[in-house]
């Protein structure tokens, strides 16, 4: 655990594996989504635009190579980094068959300095035959599968349009864990109708099913999206900035330390972003959770001792 942030830092846990910083390269495969192709929703799920946290690079023409290698001189400038990691972060990262996979990883991994990869998708995108393709990969190289979840809440999951539901992450987990394969599950903080006892019973559960790392999200309002009808018809309203800062914290201490923690907030874009204004001052939220968990003097995994 990084005692200055008091909590397993992501960046902290790379250092340790490889001695040096590693920093992550998001890579657009041109995949889609079945919440968004229409097999089980055109609309996708509440917050989510048309871009699906994609950075547009695949539209552009780029191919996997040169949006790594595109990647590498900013990530070299500005962290020094000698080591890195293909992200595959827009859509759904194994919605496509095990021959396709392949082909993009390969040619992630055969970039110079690639460590590792980072596979984005859905729970319900993956099956036996998926996951023993990721799994041979890891006998070279470090693999992070990240299943968005959101909420262990059914209800929630139904009101915001997931197209699944907890038992189709408990059977993904099922199948990837003791593969060799890392899992990383997505939650988001301030969803529609969840109160602070129903965000914590997420953590709660989470740490209990042996996962290896989370990410934690602010519920933020991009513009185009279906939460932003609620939003401007009143239908939804965004947590406060201190609201926020107090329920990661509360989240954190729930948590086993062993887990790691590789974001604890999000990071719109600032052309996208309707509300709240503070979700686009990333370092104040930042900092504001780490001195909070300060002077509360709180850790990682204080409520699992």
């Amino acid at each position: 655990m990084d005692k200055e942030k008091r909590y397993s830092d992501y960046n902290g846990y790379l250092r340790k594996i490889f001695g040096t910083r590693v920093q992550k390269i998001t890579v657009d495969a041109g995949l889609s989504c079945p919440n968004r192709d229409g097999v089980l929703s055109k609309t996708g799920c509440i917050y989510c635009n048309s871009k699906g946290s994609g950075s547009g690079a695949f539209a552009r023409g780029l191919s996997i190579t040169q949006q790594i290698e595109n990647g590498k001189i900013g990530m070299i400038k500005k962290y020094k980094a000698k080591k890195f990691l293909a992200y595959f972060q827009s859509y759904s990262n194994t919605y496509t068959t095990c021959a396709h996979m392949k082909k993009l990883y390969d040619e992630a991994l055969s970039c110079d300095g690639m460590v590792g990869m980072a596979i984005g998708t859905r729970p319900d995108c993956v099956d036996e035959q998926k996951i023993a393709l990721i799994q041979s990969y890891t006998k070279d190289y470090l693999v992070w599968l990240e299943y968005g979840l959101q909420s262990v809440h059914d209800t929630t999951l139904s009101l915001i349009n997931r197209g699944h539901d907890f038992k189709d992450f408990t059977k993904a987990v099922e199948m990837t864990r003791s593969r060799g394969i890392n899992i990383c599950t997505h939650i988001i903080l301030g969803l529609p109708g969840e109160d602070r006892a129903m965000m914590l019973e997420s953590a709660r559960v989470l740490g209990e099913m042996g996962i290896n790392g989370v990410k934690i999200h602010l519920l933020y309002v991009i513009k185009g999206t279906s939460l932003d009808k609620m939003w401007q018809k009143g239908d939804y309203v965004c947590m406060e900035q201190q609201a926020y800062v107090d329920m990661v914290c509360d989240f954190l201490e729930h948590l086993p330390k062993e887990i790691i923690i590789q974001r604890i907030t999000g990071d719109p874009h600032g052309d996208e972003l309707r509300a709240p204004a503070w979700a686009g001052q990333y370092r104040q939220t930042f900092n504001m959770i780490q001195n909070t968990l300060e002077q509360r003097d709180s850790f990682q995994g204080k409520k699992c001792l």
